[in-house]
């Protein structure tokens, strides 16, 4: 083969690659609830405009950053930035967030008390288990006035900083998908909507307190690998979820059309 043909045939080559490359469909993992729905709607609206979009559910916290770093998939969309940088600390992850989501707000739920004074004295609180959600529950608890945490306590904190438990609360930690059903078997539980929501286990709207207070590092984030976060693909997908009337009404509609759980993080006030 002489070297003009040899040049046409890795042309044509890197064309095929190239081809197959775009052709690939964009996967996105998520969790149950309103993320896979969010995203699912907007995959149909990719779909219409010729972006394949493929959403991958997982139903724990780990799979979906482990299925990121080895390449199974493009995005993820579960985690806040907080509950990120902890997972890159801890396993060495090479990803960055693309764009802030939802902020889904955390809540105090009791289903056998009306109110946080009627919370009794030794009383079993539910908390998350994980080392980010432990601390985002505990400052909760503090704000709804039931502990006091050490002035020094950072984002990581643990029972080990409750400076003050007045009403000696008894904890146990329960994983966060875990904790809607755990409300039932405890006096107080922290809660996360979205999944309250989606296993419509009680009432999300009855929250005896709730994280707006929050900034938005505790909204969901579109994560990727930072090898991979230039994919114009992603541009695309995320200017499709944000400006979709579609994707607004199924979340405001899954939130019941409550404002108190949660905010849109990309629609500035």
């Amino acid at each position: 083969m002489n070297m003009f043909l040899k040049s046409l045939f890795a042309l044509a080559v890197t064309a095929m690659v190239a081809g197959t490359a775009a052709a690939a469909p964009l996967k996105i993992g998520v969790v149950p609830g309103i993320f896979a729905d969010s995203v699912e709607v907007a995959a149909a609206e990719a779909k219409k405009q010729g972006l394949d979009v493929q959403v991958v559910e997982f139903t724990d916290w780990a799979t979906p950053n482990v299925a990121l770093d080895a390449g199974d998939i493009d995005l993820n969309y579960y985690q806040n930035s907080n509950y990120l940088a902890n997972a890159m600390r801890d396993k060495g992850f090479a990803f960055t967030s693309v764009q802030p989501g939802i902020l889904s707000y955390l809540g105090l739920y009791s289903l056998k008390h009306g109110s946080l004074a009627e919370i009794p004295d030794g009383a079993t609180v539910a908390i998350a288990s994980d080392a980010v959600n432990v601390g985002r529950g505990l400052r909760l608890l503090q704000h709804a006035g039931l502990i006091t945490l050490r002035p020094d306590t950072g984002l990581l904190g643990t029972l080990e900083d409750i400076q003050a438990n007045p009403k000696r609360l008894k904890f146990v930690e329960v994983e966060g998908p875990q904790l809607a059903r755990a409300t039932q078997d405890v006096d107080l539980a922290q809660g996360f909507p979205y999944f309250i929501l989606a296993s419509k286990a009680f009432d999300a709207t009855k929250a005896l307190a709730l994280t707006s207070y929050e900034d938005d590092s505790w909204a969901i984030q579109f994560v990727a690998r930072q090898d991979r976060a230039a994919d114009p693909r992603i541009a695309e997908f995320l200017e499709i979820y944000k400006h979709s009337p579609a994707v607004r009404q199924t979340i405001q509609t899954f939130y019941q059309n409550e404002p108190r759980l949660y905010r849109l993080t990309w629609l500035k006030p």
